[in-house]
């Protein structure tokens, strides 16, 4: 039996999975939230307990990187090691992956009703794949073709310098430049980069905050669900949350548009995490696909490269494919 998981900086999904039925049908599953445990182990004694279920091998994706078999998670005071938890668990073997490799791993096995088409495009058989994920950080990682099949690459992308594509994010990169020592993507387009864009946006007179929205943004341990909730809220929305997605949007895109030109995409390109689910209409109004296709003389280029929406959870999916193809080559 493999025990597959997808550990989050908000929460995880552990899930069983035997070779006869394969990686979509977990014989048990359950979620967790992150931080209310001291560490992995636990969680999953919890699980095992709950299912009165033993797993012989192990495979976890994680949000960080993984090195020689350890990993520190970006967004959880958690540090994690294969022979460890082999050690602890009584497991004959654990895998760790970066959690955008693991979504890498699952993407050439998505099938069609599993993806949502943002952008049209025309991909290239053999062509190299771009994943980006923008959840409670933002992930990034690739594809490439190998001698017969997509070899899954990890990367730190989402922690390059923040690039500003406009006058109002060059304004907004001086404004975060005061709160942190350096601006990455992940401060601009992440869970927790959403609410400094809404917070630069309010303080620099762009749009008037809601009092009653400031009252209960002042009550929230994550302010991001509610800047959501009340950008996306029937008829029109809140103004400034508008205008804070639809920046975040835009700088989504351009971050896209600058991972499909570093590993030449032209398989396409694919949106992962748990916030493009939620916000289609605001990837698909073209406030996207213009800042992902403005890169100059390449723009002809992007224009052909369609962009996916990952509409499952394919983290844990990866996880599972990769853990249970361990397994059977033993």
């Amino acid at each position: 039996m493999l025990i597959a998981g997808d550990i989050g900086g908000t929460k995880t999904l552990l899930a069983l999975y035997d070779a006869e039925r394969g990686p979509r049908r977990p014989v048990a599953e359950a979620e967790f939230a992150s931080a209310r445990y001291q560490g992995l182990e636990g969680m999953i004694e919890e699980f095992l307990g709950r299912h009165r279920a033993k797993a012989s091998a192990a495979c976890f994706d994680v949000a960080g990187p993984v090195i020689d078999g350890r990993a520190q998670l970006t967004n959880l005071p958690w540090v994690l090691e294969e022979r460890a938890l082999c050690s602890r668990l009584g497991l004959e073997r654990t895998t760790l992956l970066n959690d955008l490799q693991a979504i890498a791993h699952a993407v050439p096995h998505l099938q069609a009703d599993e993806l949502r088409t943002i952008k049209p495009g025309r991909a290239q058989p053999r062509g190299a794949k771009a994943v980006i994920a923008p959840g409670t950080g933002l992930g990034e990682a690739f594809l490439v073709w190998g001698d017969s099949e997509y070899i899954a690459c990890p990367s730190e992308g989402g922690h390059a310098d923040f690039a500003p594509g406009d006058a109002l994010q060059i304004e907004l990169l001086r404004y975060l430049r005061e709160r942190y020592a350096r601006v990455g993507y992940e401060r601009v387009c992440s869970g927790m980069g959403l609410p400094n864009i809404y917070d630069f946006l309010r303080d620099s007179g762009r749009a008037t905050e809601s009092p009653a929205l400031a009252a209960e943004l002042a009550q929230a341990p994550d302010r991001t669900p509610l800047i959501v909730a009340a950008a996306l809220r029937a008829p029109d929305g809140d103004a400034l949350c508008k205008l804070t997605l639809r920046s975040f949007v835009s700088i989504l895109g351009a971050e896209a548009g600058n991972l499909a030109l570093k590993v030449l995409a032209t398989g396409g390109v694919y949106l992962g995490g748990g916030i493009a689910p939620r916000i289609l209409a605001q990837l698909e109004d073209g406030t996207f696909a213009r800042a992902f296709v403005n890169k100059g003389r390449f723009a002809g280029m992007l224009e052909g490269i369609p962009v996916h929406v990952i509409a499952t959870r394919a983290a844990l999916l990866g996880a599972a494919i990769y853990g249970l193809r361990q397994m059977q080559a033993g």
